[in-house]
């Protein structure tokens, strides 16, 4: 098991150059950022920009790995380490738990992934740590096989699922026949999705370009414009993403603008739609739409406008609160609103690993209630006759189902559209899709009418 996922980075810097220590501080930096709360994304963009440009995908690759590994990593840290680091420390726990990953997960050689870890402690200005982490990983490596067997040998739902222990429980109550596979799914690496622009091309002649460059890819049964790429490569090779031919987006994520049809000529609402993955996607299914995307955090929404920009479309950005609309797109009436509402992101594990760490119990509550907020105050901008979609990636029945069925019973004139793709299971009130294959994420969606002339 501990072998499982190896770095296809036979190659990886060994620090004779003097960056490898650089690397490890600045992959011990990341983590220790996720450990304070911040989001893995938000910490990878600012430690790139203090790396080679060579180390940034090592960089990226190994963050991820501690992130998805974490518990395992951590359980190790506790079995070497004769008393926990304090605060103060994380970042020194975080060079440990770095040095654990390369170690067990990647090819990079064993002297240099404890050499240039331990080195790294002097760049971060902890000097009197170099032997520690040196002695730990040094240690590790020696009695390696005795450290995985009692590591094997703990039974405890977080080692098992990498997964905190809370989630693990509410998946089993929400999804009893299909935890065992919910739990494999979030295991694996996210597929490689491609969402192909079918105004400017058909999901077959995009797959035979690809095949052009040596690329090979499968469709994906019930999305029509999406194919998954049988391996990873740098969007450069994507024959047309500069001119928005085609997108990188997962396929569950696709099934929002099919399922909201919105028709040329029609007022849409986008909210909470930084990055804009699902805004394009609306663009891409309808011409001459009068699109309005809205997000509360500015700075998301210039990445909106970065999207827009590479497919050549545009909409009316607008920083606003979905909670509490005010200004002029809150004057106006819709004929389809997106609700991509906040949320746990449990569906999203996989692609989005920090969330093992950084999610809790507790915030489920708080989700609800904003949530809630969000359904409320956006369905007055509905025109009657026009239909809300309501999104999550969550797995959680609480945020989905709990949270349809509630504002149903509060608002008279709501009727649920029933669902029927492809893909996912059909529910009382929509759509749950588990992240149980390599074929799409976990996601919700429920799709709401409004009754009336």
């Amino acid at each position: 098991m501990a072998d499982r996922c190896k770095s296809p980075r036979g190659s990886a810097n060994d620090g004779r150059d003097g960056t490898g220590t650089l690397l490890r501080a600045r992959l011990a930096r990341v983590i220790a950022a996720v450990l304070e709360g911040h989001s893995l994304t938000d910490a990878l963009q600012q430690g790139r920009e203090k790396v080679a440009e060579r180390d940034r995908a090592l960089l990226g690759e190994l963050a991820y790995g501690v992130c998805r590994e974490y518990f395992r990593l951590q359980a190790l840290s506790a079995m070497l380490l004769r008393q926990p680091l304090k605060d103060r420390d994380r970042e020194i726990h975080a060079l440990l738990l770095g040095g654990f990953y390369q170690l067990l997960h990647t090819r990079i050689p064993p002297h240099a992934a404890i050499g240039e870890t331990a080195g790294a402690a002097r760049l971060l200005g902890r000097k009197w740590a170099v032997g520690l982490v040196n002695g730990v990983l040094r240690r590790f490596q020696r009695e390696r096989k005795a450290f995985l067997s009692r590591l094997d040998a703990m039974d405890s739902p977080e080692l098992r699922y990498q997964l905190p222990g809370w989630l693990v429980r509410s998946v089993k109550d929400a999804w009893p026949e299909q935890a065992h596979d919910v739990f494999t799914g979030l295991s694996l690496r996210p597929p490689f999705t491609l969402r192909v622009n079918l105004q400017r091309n058909s999901l077959s002649d995009y797959a035979a370009l690809l095949g052009e460059q040596g690329l090979t890819a499968r469709p994906v049964k019930g999305v029509p414009s999406a194919l998954i790429l049988d391996e990873a490569v740098s969007v450069d090779r994507l024959p047309g993403f500069s001119r928005g031919r085609v997108s990188v987006q997962d396929a569950g994520a696709q099934l929002a603008a099919f399922l909201l049809d919105p028709r040329p000529g029609m007022d849409v609402l986008d909210a909470c739609a930084a990055p804009g993955g699902k805004t394009g996607h609306i663009l891409e299914y309808a011409r001459d739409l009068r699109l309005v995307a809205m997000d509360a955090d500015e700075r998301r929404l210039e990445r909106v406008a970065q999207n827009m920009a590479r497919l050549g479309f545009s909409a009316q950005l607008v920083v606003g609160d979905a909670s509490r609309p005010e200004g002029e797109w809150a004057q106006r009436r819709y004929d389809r609103i997106l609700a991509d509402v906040p949320c746990t992101a449990t569906g999203v594990i996989r692609r989005h690993p920090d969330i093992r760490l950084l999610r809790r119990a507790g915030d489920v509550a708080a989700l609800r209630v904003r949530q809630q907020a969000i359904l409320d105050a956006l369905w007055p901008l509905l025109r009657p006759g026009g239909k809300m979609l309501y999104a999550t990636c969550s797995l959680l029945p609480q945020e989905n189902e709990e949270q349809i069925a509630g504002f149903l019973r509060r608002q008279p004139d709501a009727h649920a559209v029933m669902l029927q793709p492809g893909q996912g299971m059909a529910t009382p009130h929509g759509l749950q899709l588990l992240p149980d294959t390599l074929e799409t994420d976990g996601f919700y969606y429920a799709l709401l009418e409004k009754q009336g002339d």
